[in-house]
């Protein structure tokens, strides 16, 4: 495990590699953004975002979601991977919006999580990238990154390695931070081809140092 200065040290690498890091799901509002992160669920970005492009333009409010029949919204984002449970959450979170929250998103991570579809990474998104709550979502390329690089441990579970990095992270930096894990993760620590051999924390990485040797044992 990387000790505190460790941490920060690749905590500011990462951050010079990343220094634009952000939510890459394209949406306009914090309903938008619930509905592209509900979708992005075993999803890339750029699929979602082709999907969004249209819908958001047929779908403005959480009354249009409930309006058309459950096959027409499937037909509408059908190239997504688990279109048919979607569309059905999308239609449950529209009308629980509509009936309980004044078609208001709210803030509070615990009443988001009671929408249909919407987890704890789901919920962590839009607190902090919709309004500005400090939160770190805990996908799989932060998931995978904290524990390559040591930061957590490989035993632990989604919930712990946000925990763990809610500890070992200041406060003020979480948001962030969970942006720049997800570039780390998705465009040089990838899942089956890290870029460990340009990595400027190949000197910290067990998992890293690993797979050099691995390589140059071929």
């Amino acid at each position: 495990m990387l000790n505190k200065a460790q941490i920060r040290y690749c905590l500011d690498t990462i951050g010079e590699m990343y220094p634009d890091a952000h939510c890459e799901l394209n949406h306009s509002n914090p309903f938008e953004l619930v509905i592209a992160v509900a979708l992005s669920a075993q999803c890339t970005d750029v699929l979602v975002n082709k999907v969004t492009k249209d819908l958001f333009q047929k779908y403005k409010t959480p009354e249009d979601y409930i309006s058309v029949p459950i096959e027409e919204l499937e037909n509408d984002i059908r190239s997504i991977g688990l279109f048919r449970n979607k569309a059905k959450n999308i239609q449950k979170l529209s009308r629980m919006l509509i009936e309980e929250y004044g078609k208001v998103v709210p803030r509070d991570r615990d009443e988001l999580v009671n929408l249909p579809g919407v987890g704890r990474k789901t919920a962590n998104v839009v607190v902090s990238v919709a309004y500005g709550v400090p939160a770190i979502a805990v996908d799989t390329h932060v998931e995978r990154v904290s524990k390559r690089l040591g930061i957590c441990r490989w035993k632990d579970s989604v919930l712990e390695v946000e925990k763990t990095l809610m500890t070992k992270i200041p406060k003020d930096e979480w948001s962030v931070s969970h942006h720049r894990l997800i570039f780390f993760g998705r465009y040089h620590c990838k899942a089956q081809s890290p870029k460990c051999e340009t990595c400027p924390l190949l000197e910290l990485c067990r998992e890293g140092q690993k797979r050099m040797k691995r390589k140059e044992a071929k």
